[in-house]
């Protein structure tokens, strides 16, 4: 069996057996859980808590209205609920003192399959602004995604901070798009045309692009030469290109070829070097957030990592569209919003403490005179243990 469908049912069944433990699971919301009946059948189970149900002011024998009145409850929101499945939940359910340990199995599945969400609606948007020359929808769903990593993280008891992970994720490729790709490359080329025709235009676009942003990477090549002829002050023209071009050995590897390089200065017309640019630039934020969706894609579908790990590690993937949606926007005019201040670092807040204990509950020191061996090594002086993730 699904060990996350066990934990939803152990959860059910904890609180139908012991309705007091709603309280240690104020942290857990119905949609943490992924089928609907199971996400109704806590729903039903808060609302009678919050309305003061007999069940929860009693300590004694849980009565029998507290299952049928969920199950009536619920059946308003859920079809296909019997009488007979609250009885299978209570079965399920080994101990109802852990409920939050059955939560928190919950709540990492419900990070990992949010995660995974986003992360494909972050790489649908992004390839639509890819085919339509746009990246509003992208850097949405790219702030939406860093509003939910945030969120989660808070909920997990953990700080929502970047870090990379020891081995990067496997990405699958992605399907060029044909017509797109093509239009691409010929703003590419064309800007490349500019620039060596024009080196004073170098001016406009050489504080905000850079070679990454080329989708060929032999254009973004021949713009890091452009790029450094310009730095040191020296003329630009074909001759001096390919001559930058064989000393950076791009020749020689096949980067680049001659006739390439030909047909690139030949080909100049007359052209507006910012406003290619910032089709580039178009193209460069649509690609790297496909590529950070991507990314995070694989590693939400990673079941061994913990949601701590996943977040920190999404929020990293997230980096290099945040610093390329900063150019964007210094191209446009707009300046870089400033960055939210940092939260204090001096006392965790109420949520974080409560997720924290409900991830981890640190056993009762031992008295010396139960501990093996000397004094000095009693287990009353070692910290109690925790569980990280």
């Amino acid at each position: 069996m699904n060990p996350l469908l066990s934990a939803e049912q152990a959860v059910l069944g904890s609180v139908l057996l012991d309705p007091g433990q709603l309280a240690h699971l104020d942290w857990l919301a119905p949609d943490h859980s992924y089928r609907p009946i199971h996400q109704a059948l806590f729903a039903a189970l808060r609302k009678l808590r919050t309305e003061n149900h007999p069940a929860v002011a009693t300590g004694e024998r849980v009565p029998l209205s507290w299952v049928t009145d969920a199950v009536a409850e619920a059946g308003t929101h859920v079809r296909g609920l019997t009488a007979v499945y609250p009885h299978i939940l209570i079965s399920a359910c080994p101990r109802p003192e852990h409920a939050p340990v059955y939560g928190r199995m919950v709540l990492e599945g419900a990070i990992h399959r949010s995660v995974t969400g986003h992360a494909i609606r972050l790489h649908q948007a992004a390839r639509a602004d890819a085919l339509q020359g746009e990246v509003e929808g992208a850097l949405h769903h790219a702030d939406v995604l860093a509003g939910v990593l945030e969120d989660l993280a808070r909920r997990w008891g953990s700080e929502p901070r970047p870090a990379a992970p020891a081995t990067p994720p496997p990405t699958a490729p992605v399907a060029p798009q044909p017509v797109r790709a093509e239009q691409v490359a010929e703003d590419e080329q064309f800007l490349l045309a500019v620039l060596v025709e024009q080196p004073k235009a170098m001016d406009e676009v050489v504080g905000w692009l850079r070679p990454g942003d080329f989708a060929d990477p032999a254009h973004g090549q021949l713009y890091r030469c452009l790029g450094a002829l310009h730095h040191r002050g020296e003329p630009i023209d074909r001759i001096t290109v390919l001559w930058e071009a064989q000393r950076r050995g791009l020749l020689a590897d096949g980067t680049l070829t001659t006739e390439k390089l030909t047909a690139i200065c030949d080909g100049v017309g007359a052209g507006s070097a910012e406003w290619l640019g910032e089709q580039i630039m178009r193209s460069s934020v649509a690609r790297t957030a496909a590529a950070s969706a991507r990314a995070i894609r694989a590693l939400a579908e990673n079941e061994t990592l913990a949601p701590g790990r996943l977040i920190s590690h999404a929020l990293h993937a997230l980096g290099p569209l945040d610093e390329v949606r900063a150019r964007w926007q210094t191209a446009n005019g707009h300046p870089a919003p400033a960055p939210p201040p940092a939260p204090p670092t001096d006392r965790p807040s109420t949520a974080q403490v409560h997720a924290a204990l409900a991830r981890s509950t640190a056993r009762p020191a031992a008295r010396p005179s139960e501990c093996p061996g000397s004094a000095s090594t009693s287990s009353a002086a070692r910290p109690p243990s925790r569980t990280h993730g």
